[in-house]
């Protein structure tokens, strides 16, 4: 999926523009801008920049925003149970690092797995009620870890072969 979305929007953007919007989709974020960015030959000193950009441009409102999104949308059918799961979702992994919360969001977001990342690090934070003034600066540096991470991964170790 995520190769068609990267092709898709090749077709549509410059490089430098693909790269941005694949980062701020939910599911792909930085690790699959900066896996873009390689296959699409972007120089890493501009790639990193913007990938941390795209994936953390939405963050502050989700953190501020997100329960009365969520309040809303739980009135439709469509939607609501998905709403739910995501709730669900969320603060499963929320009682995993309930102990240390700000090192285990700070990890959470850092390590490039699926399903992690600031999207579902910002559900967390909510979840675990960590305040944005706390949890916004935690998701950008695990943000900037996880794209260091994926740097060396998708830039070094294919320069290396």
């Amino acid at each position: 999926m995520a190769e068609q979305i990267v092709e898709y929007l090749r077709n549509l953007l410059p490089p430098v523009l693909t790269i941005f919007v694949v980062s701020m989709l939910p599911i792909l974020e930085l690790r699959g801008g900066l896996v873009a960015a390689a296959i699409l030959g972007v120089n890493w000193f501009i790639a990193f920049p913007i990938c941390v950009l795209g994936n953390m441009i939405f963050i502050p409102f989700v953190l501020l925003f997100i329960k009365k999104i969520f309040k809303f949308l739980k009135r439709f059918k469509k939607v609501g149970g998905l709403i739910i799961k995501l709730e669900e979702r969320a603060h499963d992994k929320g009682e995993k690092i309930e102990k240390n919360k700000k090192i285990g969001l700070f990890t959470f977001v850092a390590l490039p797995l699926p399903g992690t990342g600031a999207w579902t690090g910002a559900l967390v934070a909510d979840v675990l009620g960590i305040r944005i003034k706390h949890s916004l600066p935690i998701i950008t540096i695990g943000v900037i870890t996880a794209g260091l991470i994926m740097s060396f991964i998708s830039y070094v170790i294919p320069a290396w072969f």
